[in-house]
Parts: structure tokens; C-alpha cells; sequence
């Protein structure tokens, strides 16, 4: 009898293994494949490069540290970023301004020299954000952040005026006005979020945008000035409005957006934030700035988007996360050309908002961790850095396609997909190990493809490719990391092609390559002629 109930038990057993076996072939089956056909000889044009115009980085005061230089030289070299924006430029820890006994103004700008020094050596331009409030200069006491900026308007818009011109009179002696010709200044940030940016009315903020613009006109019409620095896209038009009837210098509109449907200045994320699931969310936002300029009284002004991300709080564990990468690229893809830039929020994890973080992935803003380890979404800039100049025509919404005047051709495709569950919040999902599911096969068949010997790279990242964070996770989450560990998670994830091949294309026959894809993943394949 024993036997027999063996038996049967072996039989049933077969039978829900190669129903297993059947059900994942048939999920397999239904994954449909995704093409990309594309013509060597059809372009589109010239590659918009709005992603890699500007950077963000936490505050000035941070980067007077040499381990943010080196991070700040590093991400210029391989992501190809042409201006750096950060808070904090009038602050008190960057000496700027005090008053003698009897009131005058005392001009220092010793730390902004050291800052802007380095930034122009490594071929960078500062995108100056004009705030705090010097201390000496406020009106109140009220500041945010750790570093205490003030958020106050200014006691005497006179001197505040003064400061303005003072400082951009410097620049010009410093750099010459060819150099700052080239630069933006901004009025502030988010003021419409009072009282944690702004302690005034917008009113106010327009008086403090005026008498800024006027000392900067004053020293020189061609220096370009903008505002009003908001976030969720407000008060566009409304500065617009107030510049044409009061006839205010406005040379190009600027503002904010993040992908996440609640948190609010979340410094620690003990609130929880939730990344939006409509596939159109920030994207949404730029395209309708883009409306609202065109649709005003100054219509063509440039936009820029100085602080973008898919979270606003410096603890969100989706910025480490390999889903990151992906994210950046189908927002950007979606912006198409609406923005003159979208300068990601920030570049390293150097950021001191809450202050001294304490682990070395906390869910940083940045693109590197405290040790430099380069997080996924870094990786997603360098490719997009790779990218020819010559766009090419392309009908798949997820993808790039391009080549350069040598003959080279860059593929630069992902998959984005939306997999935080109902009821949780970021803070409870993106720090799991969270294995990717298969998304089928992308076939590329591009015809045209001059005659020759190429090499062709593959570059990838998603789940436990060029993914630190799941390397941290693998080895325990230590809240500090030893040498070995930082060297062990680099080597890792140190972006080497996954594969290399050389390949002969001949004439008539179409360059042809298929590649496996998961959920989040993103490759970059180039072919460059030998």
C-alpha cells in the first residue's frame, strides 16, 4: 500500500512539474518581441542634448571639499555636463556679506573665487543661483536646511541691489564679460513654497527678482537673468505677466518637478514618498511649461528645468535603486524638446540638507555615493554622453538612435516599468533585493550601415548589472563601508561592456542584433568602424 501511495505521489508530482514547465513557456511565449528597425541614412537631425546642459549639486559650501571636486571633475568627463547649479551661494558659510557699525555693506567673495575657479578649470560654467540671504542682509531669522540658509527677503532692497551688481561687477573684473555673457543667473528657489523656501508673498519674491535684475542689466544688458525658480511649475506665467507690464529683464523661465505623489521637504523620509504611476507624470509638467510660455505675452523664452528627479527627499532609496536609470531615460525621452535644459538633482551624495548622512546608501540624491561608487543612474548619463550627434530617425518610444560624423552608431534603448505595489511607499520597497522579471527579446536591424569591420560593445544596466546598491545589500548593508567593500562593489560595477564582438557588415546586408530584456533594464550598444 505503501508503495502505491509512492507511486501516486511521484506521478502527481511530474504532472505539477511539467505543468510549471508549461506555464513559464507560455508566459515566455507571450511576451511579444519589441523591434527597432532604423535606415543608416535617414536622420532625424542634430541630437537634442537638453540632459547633459546642467547638474544640480547640493550647496556651494560643499563644493569647496576636494572629494566634491574630484566627483564634480569625474561626472564631467564622463556624463559631459556643461553647467553645475547648487544653493547656498550668499550664504553666511561662504563669507559674502556683512555690515560695518554703521550700516555699510562689506563685499567678500574669496570662497566664490575658490568655487568658480575650479569649476571653469575642468570646463564647467556656474549656473548661479542668487540666494540665501546673508544674515546681515535679512529681514528675519527664519532658515531651512542644516546649514541654516535664510529665507528671508532682504531688510533694504537698496542694498540687496548693491550685493547683486557688486558681486556680478567681480565676475566680469574676475572672468571677463565674454565668460558671464555665457552664464545664467537665477532669482532664488522655490519661493512659492513658503514658509520653507520663502518667508514673503510672491509679491515679494517679484521685488526681490526686480531689484536683482536691475543690478545685474546694470552692469551688463547681455547677462541673462531668469526665474522664478519654483517648484511644481508655478508662478510661470505670473512672472512673465509682472515682467512685460513692469518692464523687467526676463530672459528665460525656470522651474522644478519631481515624480512622486506626496512628501513634502521629506529631509529624512520618515513620511514616505510614492513614485507616480502615471507614465506621463514630470514629463507632463515640462511639456505643459513649454505650452505656457508659448501661449504668453513673451512666447519662445528658454526653459530650463534646474532640479528634476523622480523624488524630492534626499532619503528615497529609489535614487540608489537599478529602477532609477531606467526611470531618467523615459522622461527625458518623453520631454522631446520642450525644455532647453533638465539639470538633475544632484551629482553626489556630498549633499548636506539633513546634514552628515550616516550610511553610505541612505537613498542620496546623487548620481555617486559618498565613496564615489557610481549608483545606476550615472551610468545612464554616461551612455546618453556616448551618443552621437546625429539623431536617426526612430519610430520605438523607448530608445535612441544615432551616429556621428566618423560613421559610429550608438542604440541607447530600456525598458520602464512600474513596479511599486499598491499601499507601500518608496522607503519600504526600493531597499529590497528586487529581481527583475523578463520582458521578452528586442530585435535592431539597421539597413544602410556603410561597408566595413566594426566593433560592437554592449553595455547594460539593470538588476545585479552595474548595480551597487544590490552589492551593498549582498554583503549585509554595513553602515560603513571598509576599503575592501568600497573596492570590491566597484570592481563589480565598474560599467565594462557585457560583451565585445567585431563584426564585418557588407553591402546589402543589414547590421542585425537581439538582445534579451527585463523589466528596468537599459543598454547601450555602439558600433564603431575599425
Amino acid at each position: 500500500m505503501m508503495q502505491k501511495y509512492l507511486k501516486t505521489a511521484r506521478i502527481v508530482l511530474f504532472f505539477i512539474l511539467v505543468s510549471l514547465v508549461l506555464f513559464s513557456v507560455s508566459a515566455q511565449s507571450t511576451l511579444s518581441d519589441r523591434i527597432i528597425s532604423l535606415d543608416f541614412n535617414q536622420a532625424k537631425g542634430p541630437l537634442n542634448t537638453l540632459f547633459k546642459e546642467c547638474v544640480g549639486a547640493g550647496r556651494a559650501n560643499e563644493g569647496l571639499r576636494a572629494d566634491w571636486q574630484q566627483q564634480l571633475a569625474y561626472v564631467h568627463q564622463e556624463c559631459g555636463f556643461k553647467y553645475i547649479r547648487m544653493h547656498g551661494l550668499l550664504t553666511d558659510d561662504m563669507g559674502v556679506y556683512r555690515e560695518d557699525r554703521d550700516g555699510n555693506p562689506q563685499y567678500n567673495f574669496q570662497y566664490i573665487d575658490v568655487l568658480y575657479d575650479y569649476i571653469l578649470s575642468i570646463g564647467m560654467k556656474p549656473f548661479v543661483e542668487l540666494g540665501f540671504m546673508p544674515e546681515a542682509l535679512a529681514s528675519g531669522r527664519e532658515t531651512i536646511f542644516w546649514w541654516k540658509g535664510n529665507v528671508t527677503p532682504p531688510k533694504d532692497y537698496q542694498k540687496w541691489e548693491a550685493l547683486i551688481r557688486n558681486l556680478t561687477l567681480h565676475f566680469t573684473e574676475r572672468y571677463g564679460a565674454d565668460e558671464v555673457k555665457t552664464w545664467y543667473f537665477e532669482v532664488w528657489n522655490e519661493p512659492n513654497l513658503s514658509p520653507g523656501f520663502w518667508t514673503g508673498t510672491q509679491e515679494d519674491y517679484f521685488k526681490l527678482y526686480q531689484y536683482a535684475a536691475n543690478g545685474i542689466k546694470s552692469v551688463n544688458k547681455a547677462y541673462r537673468i531668469g526665474g522664478p525658480a519654483t517648484a511644481g511649475a508655478a508662478w510661470e506665467v505670473d512672472l512673465i505677466d509682472f515682467c512685460k507690464i513692469n518692464i523687467v529683464p526676463l530672459d528665460y523661465i525656470s522651474t522644478h518637478a519631481y515624480g512622486v505623489d506626496q512628501g513634502f521637504l521629506d529631509e529624512y523620509g520618515h513620511t514616505g514618498t510614492v513614485l507616480a504611476r502615471n507614465p506621463m507624470a514630470l514629463s507632463i509638467d515640462v511639456l505643459n511649461s513649454r505650452k505656457e510660455i508659448e501661449s504668453s505675452s513673451m512666447p519662445g523664452l528658454e526653459l530650463h528645468y534646474t532640479e528634476w528627479s523622480s523624488s524630492y527627499t534626499p532619503a528615497d532609496p529609489l535614487h540608489d535603486s537599478y529602477h532609477e536609470a531606467a526611470y531618467v531615460l523615459d522622461k527625458i525621452k518623453k520631454v522631446g524638446d520642450a525644455a532647453t535644459s533638465m539639470s538633475y538633482w544632484v551629482f553626489t551624495d556630498i549633499f548636506e540638507e539633513p546634514g552628515p548622512r550616516f550610511t553610505p546608501f541612505h537613498g542620496g540624491f546623487g548620481m555617486l555615493n559618498y565613496q564615489a561608487i557610481n549608483k545606476p543612474v550615472f551610468y545612464a548619463y554616461r551612455f546618453l554622453n556616448r551618443l552621437g550627434n546625429i539623431e536617426l530617425q526612430n519610430d520605438d518610444l523607448t530608445s535612441w538612435a544615432c551616429k556621428d560624423e566618423e560613421g559610429n552608431v550608438q542604440i541607447l534603448l530600456w525598458d520602464f516599468t512600474y513596479t511599486l505595489p499598491d499601499s507601500i511607499n518608496n522607503q519600504d520597497y526600493y531597499i529590497k533585493d528586487l529581481p527583475a522579471n523578463p520582458k521578452g527579446k528586442i530585435k535592431i536591424n539597421i539597413s544602410n550601415v556603410p561597408r566595413g569591420k566594426y566593433l560592437v560593445k554592449t553595455y547594460q544596466v539593470g538588476y545585479r548589472v552595474n548595480d551597487a546598491y544590490t552589492t551593498y545589500l549582498d554583503m549585509g548593508r554595513p553602515n560603513q563601508l571598509t576599503k575592501d567593500q568600497v573596492e570590491k562593489i566597484k570592481e563589480l560595477n565598474d560599467g565594462t561592456p557585457i560583451s565585445s564582438e567585431k563584426m564585418q557588415v557588407n553591402k546589402g546586408r543589414p547590421f542585425e542584433k537581439e538582445l534579451e530584456i527585463r523589466e528596468n533594464d537599459v543598454f547601450l550598444i555602439t558600433m564603431t568602424k575599425q
